[in-house]
């Protein structure tokens, strides 16, 4: 069974973040191992989360609880997403390190949780450190349109404004929340070849639909799949899964795909390479 280390948030009662992959993840048959960065009750859109950061100092140790029982060799991806302080951040950089000395083939996924709408929704000093420890290390990141902007210094507004920031920021990303007529989607951009995958947008969009593709993007590769067929089918999961919610604003964890299968819903169209 494949095994993905999450360095994100648990948020209780809410289907986000990283005890939303985490759920996501297991339904696919591959272990998750989730480190908390953050233990909230309810997501923060609804109103005082309740809950706490989890101290640098416990994050760390748990980490190294993980390490020590030999489990960085047996990894197959390792997901960050989710920090609320630049120590948090650091550490997790660090991991990434030693994960990747231990199992050289792990996949290195970054999901640059930073801000939407225009603004950052994390501190400063969280955002810089993403951008100067954690981007690099990343063999695919998985920003927003927004925060790939951010990141690479270019406004991004369609598909064709997303690959050039991909290009700009020198990394093969994943990038959510991309327009394209009256359909929404995911541009994946490495060097040469870029790929959309869009859908008909919906009225709404519940919270945790960015951890959800991570997820599925991540667990669709480990099983194998080439990258343009990766982003097809997590882009489609979590299409159905926002069809079953309805105008809900929280995923449930039934509209979680328990397959990973091309979904009719989404279009899949070679920008370049």
């Amino acid at each position: 069974m494949p095994r993905v280390l999450i360095l994100s948030s648990h948020v209780a009662a809410s289907r986000v973040g990283g005890g939303a992959q985490a759920l996501a993840l297991a339904r696919l048959a591959i272990e998750p191992i989730l480190v908390p960065t953050v233990l909230l009750g309810r997501h923060p859109g609804h109103g005082p989360p309740g809950g706490a950061a989890v101290d640098a100092e416990t994050f760390e140790a748990v980490i190294g609880g993980i390490e020590a029982q030999g489990l960085f060799a047996k990894l197959d991806a390792v997901i960050t997403g989710h920090f609320s302080s630049p120590e948090q951040v650091a550490i997790a950089a660090e991991t990434l390190g030693r994960v990747k000395v231990a199992a050289p083939a792990a996949r290195l996924i970054v999901d640059p949780i930073m801000g939407d709408n225009g603004r950052l929704y994390v501190k400063d000093a969280v955002a810089e450190a993403i951008a100067r420890l954690l981007v690099p290390r990343a063999e695919i990141a998985t920003p927003n349109a927004w925060e790939l902007g951010w990141l690479a210094g270019h406004t991004v507004t369609d598909a064709a404004s997303a690959t050039a920031a991909a290009q700009a920021l020198g990394k093969t990303v994943l990038v959510s929340s991309i327009r394209a007529g009256a359909e929404i989607g995911a541009v994946y951009a490495e060097a040469g070849e870029a790929w959309l995958a869009s859908h008909p947008a919906a009225p709404t969009a519940p919270h945790g639909t960015g951890d959800l593709l991570t997820a599925l993007f991540t667990a669709s590769l480990l099983g194998g799949f080439a990258a343009p067929d990766a982003l097809g089918r997590a882009v489609g999961g979590v299409a159905d899964a926002v069809a079953e919610v309805g105008d809900g604003d929280e995923l449930s964890l039934t509209s979680f795909p328990t397959t990973l299968i091309a979904s009719p819903r989404v279009s899949l169209e070679r920008l370049h390479g």
